[in-house]
């Protein structure tokens, strides 16, 4: 079996040795490749245009958590996504300072320290700010449980509803229930065809108003114009936004200057290069060995 590597250049100094320790042969780049058909495996953002040339190819792996970017892949080809504590510890991360700062009003506070104004306003306590949490997947239950800790009443929901032990989960059927409840919304789907321009003008009338918005999911999944409107007649009151439909967002993008939002450059989270090489390990070993795909994709459901 041998890894083909296709991604960025400061990760090398951490894959190449963890892969020769392990005993797995790796080349780097597609112009190093002599032998098409010892590549059993392929570590990229982007696969290659032509798979064909790899005639034994048995799994692509995605060197981060999502798998959106990537096209249909051949019969036989399996999909991974990189598995790795990291990458769900760090979106964490960023939704509890994203969800404190929209709770905390931070967003004005910027707004006037820019003017240089020193004005007060009122502050919630973390219990009667009901959070809801689209996405219960790994990273969704662990933000969960911060924010709960930290004493906002936190519901969730899934397409399927599955429980989720400590949590109250909505299932698809019942959103309108979920965004009753949800004072501040936290969106972290994959992005399908069910989630593509899920967040639009119907579903912010749905919410109370003044609702605030935390987007770490997928940028098409939010219409940016409906956003717009839900803040300017104040459905909603701000956002904190990770991810941006286009992305990157344009230097002009009007959501840049509006005072009611602030944007991060897609960073909510990066693959750590040993987590994410010894991801990879796994896939090849569950492989050899016949055993099930760590990370494995559902081509039907895209995650």
């Amino acid at each position: 079996m041998t890894l083909l590597y296709l991604s960025t250049p400061e990760r090398i100094a951490v894959w190449a040795p963890l892969l020769a320790e392990a005993g797995e042969d790796m080349v780097v780049g597609e112009e190093a490749v002599t032998d098409p058909a010892a590549i059993t495996h392929i570590a990229c953002w982007m696969p290659p245009r032509d798979l064909s040339r790899y005639p034994n190819l048995k799994t692509v792996i995605s060197v981060g958590a999502g798998v959106d970017q990537m096209p249909p892949l051949p019969e036989g080809v399996a999909l991974s996504r990189t598995i790795a504590p990291g990458i769900e510890e760090m979106v964490r991360d960023w939704v509890v300072m994203a969800s404190l700062m929209l709770h905390r009003d931070m967003p004005r506070y910027l707004e006037q320290a820019g003017r240089g104004e020193w004005v007060t306003h009122h502050a919630r306590l973390a219990r009667t700010c009901r959070a809801g949490i689209m996405g219960m997947g790994r990273i969704g239950r662990l933000a969960a449980q911060s924010l709960a800790a930290l004493g906002f009443p936190v519901a969730g929901w899934s397409r399927s509803g599955a429980p989720v032990e400590g949590l109250e989960v909505f299932a698809a059927d019942t959103l309108g229930d979920f965004l009753a409840r949800t004072d501040l919304l936290i969106c972290l789907l994959p992005l399908t065809d069910e989630t593509r321009g899920l967040l639009n003008a119907p579903l912010f009338a749905q919410l109370p108003r003044g609702a605030r918005l935390v987007h770490a999911g997928r940028g098409p999944q939010l219409d940016m114009e409906a956003l717009r409107a839900a803040l300017d007649d104040g459905r909603l009151s701000a956002a904190m936004l990770d991810v941006t439909d286009p992305e990157p967002l344009p230097a002009d993008h009007w959501a840049w200057h509006d005072p009611r939002i602030v944007v991060t450059p897609h960073v909510a989270s990066h693959t750590d290069p040993e987590e994410g090489a010894r991801h990879v390990l796994a896939v090849m070993r569950a492989s050899r060995e016949g055993r099930p795909i760590p990370g494995l994709v559902d081509p039907g459901r895209g995650y």
